[in-house]
């Protein structure tokens, strides 16, 4: 997963984007139809979105769906992993935190 989005007029794909929107914790991003949800905040420049219980920032760490570093909240929905979840346009996004609760 690059943490760049390539403009379609540079992309040696011959793409052509839908742009889209989502919000992350009340703020508004663009996207791009294709994009899971962490490629569209990676390409804002975010790396960071869940608080693990010792306190620590997580995001994206494998990529694949297996390690589930990278849930959020979505549309009211808790624990999705943002790496599988594509991105569709509206979707609200809401950061995590286990901060102080334990293992799980």
């Amino acid at each position: 997963m690059s943490p760049e989005l390539i403009p379609a007029d540079t992309d040696p794909v011959g793409r052509s984007d839908r742009p889209l929107t989502i919000t992350v914790d009340g703020v508004t991003v663009a996207g791009v139809h294709g994009q899971t949800l962490a490629s569209v905040l990676l390409a804002e420049g975010r790396s960071q979105w869940r608080t693990a219980t010792t306190g620590g920032p997580r995001g994206v760490f494998c990529g694949i769906g297996v390690c589930f570093d990278c849930v959020a909240t979505v549309n009211g929905i808790p624990d999705i992993r943002l790496c599988r979840r594509p991105a569709r346009d509206g979707d609200a996004v809401a950061t995590q935190s286990r901060a102080n609760r334990g293992a799980q």
